[in-house]
């Protein structure tokens, strides 16, 4: 049978509309824990209000992260969205819920709370429609992405293994494209170890660690490969007390992002492998992979071509790309799940002032949602 068009969702338009501001108005930035929680809350109540069997992985440390599942047993379908942003308390009191012409702005409505609404507007229209599918689909709403997902991870990597096919609810390509690639993230942690001594009486008794580390800098940022994509920024540096001490640790923070495991390897043992050059100073290199990438590779575009021949049912062209960016789908990557990313909104301004997402396109993207989950 057909996927439901797309004309089925398009007068739950005003109420979806509704309930991404809603959404909006509870702030939740990763680091304040009650204001995740908030919002989890609400966000289980939805799920609740749809016939969810809800539950709470209860954290210390972070937002508790919320699951609500329909149906029961192994397979089936998994959307991940995260309740976390990168705005911090107050953000409303200067940035306010508004729409103006076709767009919404407010904190955090790209990334990613219209991609909550949207999931939940999915699920109640198919429910009514009687097409929510049979066996088991699951709605995970974790608290800590904009952070690395340190207390989710493990979660997203066992739910995501229970489970057929994964959609990521990260906002869409400015074409309205689902991601296929994602670059892995490295970051490192170097210290350059020198020996403190009187800049003007005996300064040929000290080792200035950060002139070690000028050394060491070129040669790190030449990690990089422009054929493969593979970037390197070398983003804080710190060292020294005074002007007229020898400084004795100089220290910085290496991002590296690379498309293919291969490439990542090859940075991270060129990081581990670096050497003073300074005689009596001491190179450490802390750190490593923190997502490894999402590949585009022979699993990935069968994933992709399935689901594009779904979009097409419902009158859609769907395209695919990538970027430099992680997201939580890089996990379920590396696991051989197979996973899809870009199912939110179209948008524009993710992490800034001027955060926005368009809502005409807000009933195509919603179907499409709704149709993976019915037809795959």
């Amino acid at each position: 049978m057909p996927p439901l068009p797309i004309t089925q969702f398009e007068p739950h338009m005003p109420k979806l509309i509704t309930l991404i501001e809603n959404l909006v108005q509870i702030e939740s930035p990763t680091t304040s824990k009650s204001s995740v929680d908030e919002l989890g809350r609400f966000a289980a109540a939805e799920m609740e209000a749809r016939g969810a069997q809800v539950r709470i992985e209860p954290q210390t440390n972070a937002g508790d992260h919320q699951i609500g599942t329909w149906g029961e047993g192994r397979g089936g379908l998994l959307l991940m969205v995260h309740l976390d942003t990168v705005h911090p308390l107050g953000t409303l009191e200067n940035m306010p819920f508004t729409k103006h012409e076709n767009h919404l702005f407010g904190p955090g409505v790209l990334d990613m709370k219209a991609s909550i609404a949207m999931a939940l507007t999915a699920i109640e229209v198919l429910s009514q429609n009687e097409k929510l599918r049979q066996d088991k689909l699951t709605l995970l709403c974790t608290s800590d992405e904009e952070t690395g997902s340190r207390t989710s991870r493990t979660l997203i990597e066992q739910m995501a293994q229970d489970h057929e096919l994964v959609l990521c609810l990260e906002p869409a390509l400015p074409d309205g494209g689902l991601k296929t690639w994602r670059k892995g993230t490295l970051a490192f942690r170097v210290e350059a170890i020198g020996k403190a001594a009187h800049a003007g009486s005996n300064i040929k008794d000290g080792v200035n660690a950060i002139l070690e580390m000028a050394h060491q800098i070129p040669g790190i940022a030449g990690f990089a490969d422009e054929k493969t994509e593979t970037t390197i920024n070398v983003g804080v540096i710190e060292g020294g007390t005074r002007s007229n001490v020898v400084p004795d640790l100089c220290w910085l923070r290496v991002d590296g992002r690379a498309k293919t495991k291969d490439e990542g390897d090859r940075v991270l043992a060129s990081m581990l492998a670096l050497e003073p050059i300074l005689e009596g100073a001491e190179i450490r290199v802390k750190g490593g992979w923190n997502r490894q990438p999402m590949e585009r590779n022979e699993l990935m575009i069968k994933t992709f071509q399935r689901a594009q021949s779904i979009a097409r049912d419902l009158g859609l062209s769907v395209s695919e790309g990538g970027t430099g960016g992680g997201s939580d789908a890089n996990f379920v990557a590396a696991l051989g799940v197979p996973v899809l990313d870009g199912f939110g909104a179209i948008g524009t301004g993710a992490h800034t002032q001027h955060e926005q997402i368009e809502t005409e396109s807000l009933a195509e993207r919603t179907a499409l949602i709704a149709a993976l989950i019915s037809e795959w």
